[in-house]
């Protein structure tokens, strides 16, 4: 089983001006459990736009999902930002 759950490209009009070592990225969420163990895992795949099927693919249990969850909660409240969905 595969679910997609969200994904969203990241273009040019998204990067901050003087971000010279950015670059146009696209990141996906996904569910699969297609592995020998048939345990569910979250998929994390990040990608540069235009280069289909070249990325990164995160396959990551709970734990590291919470723990990336945690992370990202974390910096955007160092930021000033709410957390909360």
């Amino acid at each position: 089983m595969r679910r997609s759950i969200d994904d969203m490209p990241l273009t040019a009009t998204d990067l901050p001006e003087g971000a010279d070592d950015a670059m146009e990225l696209s990141w996906a969420v996904a569910v699969c459990d297609d592995y020998d163990d048939a345990t569910p895992r979250l998929v994390l795949t990040i990608e540069e736009i235009g280069n289909p099927g070249a990325g990164l693919v995160a396959h990551l249990n709970p734990d590291h999902a919470r723990r990336l969850r945690g992370a990202i909660h974390d910096a955007l409240r160092e930021i000033g930002e709410p957390a909360g969905r």
